[in-house]
């Protein structure tokens, strides 16, 4: 009889190898998360399996943690106008804060990681107009939750691709008088 799986360990294990891929993004094998553990590579799949096994379960754990984030970055607040809460969710999402999500979930938005994460690219758009509708409400049109979600991600999309985050910024910013005006 084998040893009984001990889900704290796992826990453990999961939340250190979630903390590294945040901060230097999914390695190929499985030995830079096993240093990140303190374990070995042979612990990492008892507990997960597989290495794409393990793969699945670190971006749903930084999922979560990206969700809960930035779903309250872009909800809505009593006390402040709602172009103001998108303003200085742009901040965050965009900048040090948002960073490591970005870096992660960036090649999921790709056809390349639909293996990993099947439906991804819907669940990764459909996420964020629950909020974004109440917020966009606020200012009596909840229609534009769609267009507010398709400029933040095509921007930070650009921001991706060519680091230029003055100018994504400045578009940001007139996307929002744009908001402000209607």
């Amino acid at each position: 009889m084998g040893r009984q799986r001990q889900p704290q360990i796992r826990q453990r294990l999961l939340d250190a190898c979630t903390d590294y891929s945040l901060e230097r993004g999914l390695p190929d094998g499985l030995e830079p998360l096993a240093a990140a553990a303190g374990t070995s590579s042979r612990m990492l799949i008892y507990h997960f399996g597989t290495r794409d096994g393990l793969f699945r379960e670190i971006l749903g754990q930084a999922r979560e943690r990206q969700l809960q984030a930035f779903t309250d970055f872009i909800r809505l607040r009593a006390d402040e106008p709602y172009p103001s809460t998108l303003a200085r969710a742009w901040t965050a999402i965009s900048g040090p804060e948002g960073e490591p999500y970005l870096r992660m979930f960036s090649r999921l938005h790709d056809t390349a990681g639909e293996p990993l994460w099947p439906g991804f690219r819907r669940s990764a758009t459909t996420d964020w107009l629950a909020p974004l509708e109440e917020g966009m409400g606020s200012l009596g049109r909840p229609e534009l939750a769609t267009v507010a979600l398709a400029v933040i991600r095509g921007l930070l999309m650009d921001l991706d691709a060519t680091g230029d985050a003055v100018r994504a910024d400045r578009a940001f910013l007139d996307f929002l008088a744009m908001v402000e005006r209607t």
